[in-house]
């Protein structure tokens, strides 16, 4: 994945648990480390904190050497080719590690699990058990089953399971921001993605225990959380008496009430569903970031409808304009694909000018590859030459570099609120945080100001990805 507008991981990335090793939380200790690896969406590496807790409370350890290692997951995306032939030369390296150790249980997660299922094991010999993203309270059960001498498979999929009640260990935190995830699985059968067949039917979270989750992470001394899901905005959770509703919007502002000293996230949107109540719900606390990932995928309605994503170009343009109206300097960032099936150059054209209209604050850009057993690949042709579809792709990062550029230049001399991370990678000499709008603020550490606190920083300058400045 391509980011042109700020400094993160790339989606297909492996986050390898290296913050941090933890005890595990009920006094008990089988004497077994744990290593997790993960790849692709938050939703995965939220995931991975579910699947740490449960492999804690049974006697766990983890460690951050995948060597050191008596149990391996590696917890997977499927959404394109190359995440997960990734994660296959990844199962190469754990291989040597297996020959050195032949006791080591080594497990594969998540979408591309879900996607394979049991032709994982046949594929892949080292692989020992493979496990959907449902099933992760099976998995002290299937690693038994696995010491007694047999593989072990669970990718059912469940219509109810939230997780809402496990407490998911913080393996990759600062200490500062933390991932909530408030729903799961997904109802948009858009035709290029894989999700709906490898997470399941959408599900919301008891509300309660969102807010639970987000309190307690406060009184830990967290001051930043992402609420998660693959469409929030689809987010609807009633009691079993039915004397009870929540919408995202009155979630959203359940999470800003527990302090105002929680700056709020979320992600991810989708246009069909983002509504006004939301984004009034946004303006109205100080808290709640004013930053919206709305992806828009093509600017052409034709293949908007090929896609299967249920609005069309007018329809995307009225929502950027609703939300330039109730949230002024919102910062919106999306995701676009190239070279869909019979994508025709003018149909390409559209999506350069939709990114014109709109001036993403930044983009994950992609050209289309076919995953298979979805509509897209059922149905339709991928017909665009390679050749094409790189040309068509370089044109739109080039653009959306110039307005990210852009975007960061109007920030100059303005005063941001940011939430301080830690020291830049680049300098122990100085601090980084991220301001309201998610872009990086680069500024030079003065003593007393620590990691967790807010600081107002006026902009100076800024590279083509970061903001640069001095505390006020």
């Amino acid at each position: 994945m391509f980011n042109t507008g700020i400094t993160v991981k790339e989606h297909d990335e492996a986050r390898q648990g290296e913050a941090l090793v933890l005890e595990n939380q009920t006094g008990k200790n089988n004497g077994r480390k744990l290593y997790i690896e993960s790849y692709g969406c938050q939703m995965n590496f939220s995931d991975s904190e579910i699947v740490a807790s449960i492999m804690l409370d049974t006697g766990f350890t983890t460690t951050n050497a995948y060597q050191e290692a008596d149990v391996i997951f590696i917890n997977t995306c499927s959404i394109r080719e190359n995440a997960e032939q990734r994660v296959r030369n990844r199962l190469k390296e754990f291989a040597v590690a297996k020959v050195r150790k032949p006791d080591m249980v080594v497990g594969v997660l998540g979408c591309m699990a879900e996607r394979l299922k049991a032709k994982f094991l046949e594929e892949e010999k080292l692989v020992d058990i493979v496990v959907g993203p449902d099933a992760y309270r099976d998995l002290p059960n299937l690693i038994e089953r696995v010491d007694d001498g047999s593989k072990a498979v669970n990718v059912l999929l469940s219509r109810e399971e939230t997780y809402a009640d496990i407490n998911p260990v913080r393996l990759t935190s600062n200490g500062i921001s933390a991932f909530v995830s408030i729903m799961r699985g997904c109802d948009n059968m858009c035709s290029f993605c894989v999700v709906p067949f490898t997470r399941g039917r959408e599900r919301s979270r008891d509300a309660h225990s969102i807010v639970k989750e987000v309190s307690d992470l406060y009184n830990n001394g967290y001051k930043e959380v992402t609420l998660l899901g693959q469409n929030v905005d689809s987010y609807k959770w009633s009691n079993e008496e039915g004397t009870e509703s929540v919408n995202f919007a009155q979630l959203l502002e359940r999470v800003a009430l527990v302090s105002p000293e929680v700056r709020v996230r979320f992600s991810t949107s989708h246009p069909k569903d983002i509504t006004d109540e939301v984004l009034h719900t946004m303006g109205k606390y100080e808290n709640i970031c004013k930053y919206i990932h709305l992806p828009v995928q093509s600017g052409n309605s034709r293949i908007l409808d090929l896609m299967n994503r249920t609005y069309d170009r007018e329809w995307y343009m009225g929502r950027i304009e609703a939300i330039r109206r109730i949230i002024p300097g919102c910062a919106i960032s999306t995701d676009v694909i190239t070279g869909f099936c019979s994508e025709t150059e003018e149909e390409h054209q559209e999506t350069l000018s939709m990114m014109d209209f709109v001036q993403y604050d930044y983009a994950y850009m992609f050209m289309y590859s076919e995953r298979p057993g979805t509509p897209a690949a059922k149905k339709l042709t991928d017909d665009i030459p390679t050749e094409v579809k790189n040309r068509r792709l370089t044109e739109i990062i080039n653009k959306q570099q110039a307005h990210s550029k852009i975007r960061l230049e109007q920030q100059l001399g303005k005063v941001q609120k940011v939430l301080v991370e830690g020291l830049s990678k680049k300098s122990d000499l100085d601090f980084c945080g991220r301001n309201d709008q998610n872009a990086m603020v680069i500024f030079p550490v003065i003593e007393g100001v620590k990691p967790g606190d807010y600081v107002s920083v006026r902009v100076e300058r800024c590279t083509s990805a970061t903001l640069i400045g001095k505390m006020e």
